[in-house]
C-alpha cells in the first residue's frame, strides 16, 4: 500500500462504511442498490480514490453518458457544495484532463470517467471499476470488461436505484445469493438519510406512489422514472401477458424507431386480435445495411416494415433518403402518419398495449 492521505475530506456514514470494509476483506464484486441521495457516487468515488493507491493501474467510473458522468463527478459537489474532484489532494495529482476527464497520479495510477453509451471507449485494461446508476446502463459494457477483469483479478462495484425488473434487477438477484459478491440493498428505513416528513412532502407535492417506492424504498415493482407506460406494462405482467410467446407461422411485421444515438425494432405477429410482440433489437452507431442484415439473419417470414413520419426526410448520411435506401436493399417502409399531438400518441398506445403479448426473454431490453 502506497501511504496517502486517502480518503481525503470524506467520512463514510455508518451504512456507507459496509462496501469500504466489504472491499477491504477481499471482495472483488460488489452491488450496492441504495435510494436516491444516499450518496452512492460520493461514497464510491472516494473508494476507488483510496483502491487506486493501493494497487497501481487504471481505474474507470462508468456511467450511462459520459455527460452524466460529468455533471455527477467531474463537475458535482455534494449538498454542502464541496467539489467531488476536491477529494482529490492536489499534491498526487500528475495530470488532470478535462476532455478526456482522466486524472493521473504521481504514483503511477489513473481514473478515468466515461460513458457505457460509446461502448468503444469501456477503456483499457482496468483494474478496478463502477458502474454507477447500472440499471440505466447499457449492460454489454460490463460484458466486455468482465474478461479483463477476470485477467486482472480486478474489481467492480455496481451501484444503482431500481428502474424495473432490467438487467439491474438480474444482477441484484444472483449477487444476493452468491456468496463471492457483496449484495446490499438500502432504503430509507436502514440509512434515515432522509426524513420521512421529507418524503410525506413529496407525495403531498403529487410524486407518484410508484415512484417514492422505487426512489426512497428500491423498489424493483415499479419502471423507469417518467415513462409514460409504467402502470400499463404493470397491468400486462398481472395478466399474464409477459411471459413465453411462442413465435407462430404467421407473418412477422417490424415497427422501427430510428434515432441518431439509436435504433430500435419491434418484430411482432398477428393472431386475431391478439398481438403477439415475439422479438426486439437495438443498436446504435450502425447504418441500415447493417440493420436490415439483421433482419435478415433472424429469419422470419416478414410482412409490414412499419417507419416513423420521419423516415422519408431524414437521411442516413449518404445523402440519400432512408426510405428509398431500404428499398434499394430490399425493404420497403410503410410511413406511419404522424398523431396531432404527442398525447394523441400516448393515448392510442395506452389502447394498443392492452392487446400485446411480450415474449419476455426476447424483448427484455425493449
Amino acid at each position: 500500500m502506497i501511504g496517502l492521505p486517502l480518503p481525503h475530506k470524506f467520512e463514510p456514514r455508518p451504512y456507507q462504511d459496509n462496501i469500504f470494509k466489504a472491499m477491504d476483506n477481499g471482495f472483488k464484486r460488489a452491488v450496492c442498490v441504495w435510494h436516491r441521495r444516499s450518496g452512492k457516487d460520493k461514497s464510491l468515488w472516494n473508494l476507488m480514490l483510496k483502491k487506486s493507491a493501493e494497487r497501481i493501474g487504471n481505474y474507470y467510473y462508468y456511467f450511462p453518458t459520459m455527460s452524466q458522468g460529468r455533471k455527477t463527478i467531474w463537475q458535482g459537489r455534494d449538498k454542502d457544495g464541496f467539489p467531488f474532484l476536491d477529494h482529490i489532494p492536489q499534491e498526487i495529482i500528475k495530470r488532470k484532463s478535462d476532455q478526456e476527464m482522466r486524472v493521473e497520479f504521481s504514483y503511477g495510477s489513473a481514473i478515468q470517467i466515461v460513458g457505457t453509451d460509446r461502448l468503444e471507449v469501456v477503456g483499457p485494461n482496468p483494474i478496478g471499476c463502477v458502474f454507477s446508476e447500472y440499471s440505466l446502463q447499457d449492460p454489454r459494457g460490463w460484458s466486455y470488461i468482465t474478461p479483463i477483469l477476470v485477467e486482472n483479478e480486478g474489481w467492480a462495484i455496481f451501484n444503482f436505484t431500481p428502474r424495473g425488473m432490467n438487467h439491474g434487477f438480474d444482477l441484484y438477484d444472483m449477487a444476493k445469493n452468491n456468496p463471492d459478491w457483496f449484495c446490499e440493498r438500502l432504503t430509507v428505513d436502514d440509512t434515515e438519510a432522509i426524513k420521512q416528513a421529507a418524503i410525506h412532502a413529496e407525495r403531498n407535492a403529487g410524486m407518484k406512489e410508484g415512484l417514492v417506492q422505487q426512489e426512497f424504498y428500491c423498489s424493483f415493482e415499479y419502471g423507469l422514472e417518467g415513462s409514460y407506460y409504467v402502470d400499463e406494462i404493470g397491468t400486462l405482467r398481472e395478466q399474464g401477458h409477459i411471459g413465453d410467446v411462442p413465435v407462430q407461422d404467421l407473418q412477422t411485421h417490424t415497427a422501427w424507431d430510428i434515432g441518431e444515438d439509436q435504433t430500435s425494432i419491434w418484430f411482432l405477429q398477428i393472431d386475431g386480435q391478439r398481438i403477439n410482440i415475439i422479438d426486439y433489437h437495438q443498436d446504435s452507431g450502425k447504418g441500415l445495411k447493417e440493420y436490415i442484415r439483421v433482419l435478415q439473419e433472424k429469419g422470419y417470414v416478414y410482412g409490414a416494415h412499419l417507419a416513423p413520419h420521419d423516415m422519408a426526410a431524414r437521411e442516413w448520411g449518404s445523402g440519400e433518403a432512408r426510405v428509398d435506401k431500404a428499398a434499394d436493399l430490399g425493404v420497403d417502409f410503410e410511413i406511419v402518419p404522424k398523431d396531432p399531438t404527442i398525447d394523441d400518441g400516448i393515448q392510442a398506445t395506452r389502447s394498443l398495449i392492452t392487446r400485446c403479448w411480450f415474449d419476455e426473454k426476447r424483448t427484455k431490453k425493449g
